[in-house]
């Protein structure tokens, strides 16, 4: 019998690293399969080209015209921000690929911002609001804003970069704000439970908003000034983009509160509360010195994708994220427009 016993723990064993073998190389030819596919799309120095779609003009129509027909850039702000596509490198990539291929010749004539963001990172929606200023100077051509959804505060923070604002009536704008956190302080939990916990520092108030910790009375002050003078630059840059709305409106009156697009015209926020693409793209091709009945091209540029990218190690950790009710990891620690 115990001979018998050993037989079958040998047994078992052998089983457990053969099944542990196959698993382990299936996993690194995987990983190899990924290493080569990844190797061969980023075989330029060059990031990968913008991807064009056309879309429809003022009237309806979407067909390729020839190359030196005047066009119109759609730039997508769609979702949060600094997230996916929009983050500053992409959008960038974005502007710099609407001076070539399908643009060349300076055919590009104007550029509409397509809208629909809750805000997000706010280094990020700063980056992509001075790149677009940059551009505009750069190049001489009108920039306009055309929310279908959300305009909310990094997405507000973006929009001030346009000559004109346009809105669907169903649309919601606003929030002129900046938020951190939360934080959180679990002290009195470990003391229940008799948890002790134990950090290095150097450098004065290095370990600021520690959760594990009793807070200071003015935990967090610094974190406050930071706060404070991204506001502030948000602030100036909203009333610099609206002339129709006054400090004391924007800071004691309307705040970070959101408004439907009828009264956000009403406030100063938006220029036409009751848009449409057709109409924002036929107010667009007229600034750009467009004649009325003269062709033109609409095209959208957008981030190129591989299959590969399905499986990031960024998305997958945010699907994790998600399913425990954390927020994602390129937003975490992060000053906030939303």
């Amino acid at each position: 019998m115990e001979i018998q016993n050993e037989s079958i723990f040998k047994s078992a064993t052998k089983s457990f690293v053969k099944s542990f073998m196959k698993i382990l190389g299936f996993a690194f030819g995987f990983t190899a399969i990924l290493f080569i596919f990844s190797n061969l799309s980023h075989k330029d120095l060059l990031p990968p080209p913008s991807i064009p779609t056309l879309l429809p003009d003022a009237m309806g129509e979407r067909k390729l015209l020839p190359m030196n027909t005047p066009s119109l850039l759609v730039i997508r702000i769609d979702n949060v921000i600094g997230m996916g596509d929009l983050t500053t490198e992409k959008v960038k990539n974005l502007l710099l690929d609407s001076r070539s291929g399908l643009f060349d010749n300076n055919r590009l004539k104007g550029i509409l911002l397509y809208i629909n963001s809750p805000g997000g990172a706010a280094v990020d929606s700063d980056n992509i609001y001075q790149a677009l200023m940059q551009y505009k100077k750069d190049h001489k051509v009108p920039v306009y804003a055309f929310v279908d959804g959300l305009c909310i505060s990094g997405g507000m923070y973006i929009a001030a970069s346009a000559d004109k604002i346009f809105a669907t009536p169903t649309s919601t704008i606003g929030s002129v704000g900046v938020r951190f956190g939360p934080a959180f302080n679990v002290t009195q939990a470990m003391d229940k439970y008799g948890v002790a916990s134990l950090t290095f520092t150097e450098g004065k108030d290095k370990d600021m908003l520690n959760p594990f910790r009793p807070w200071n009375p003015n935990e967090g002050s610094a974190f406050q000034g930071v706060l404070s003078a991204m506001y502030d630059r948000f602030v100036e840059i909203v009333l610099n983009a609206r002339p129709n709305m006054t400090r004391e409106n924007l800071i004691n009156n309307y705040g970070a509160h959101v408004f439907i697009a009828n009264q956000a015209q009403i406030n100063g926020y938006i220029d036409e509360a009751n848009a449409t693409y057709e109409s924002s793209i036929a107010e667009l091709a007229k600034d750009s010195g467009i004649n009325q009945g003269d062709a033109y091209q609409v095209i959208q540029l957008s981030c190129p994708h591989s299959f590969f990218d399905q499986f990031s190690q960024a998305k997958l950790e945010n699907l994790l994220r998600s399913a425990l009710g954390l927020p994602s990891a390129e937003l975490q620690g992060k000053l906030l427009l939303m």
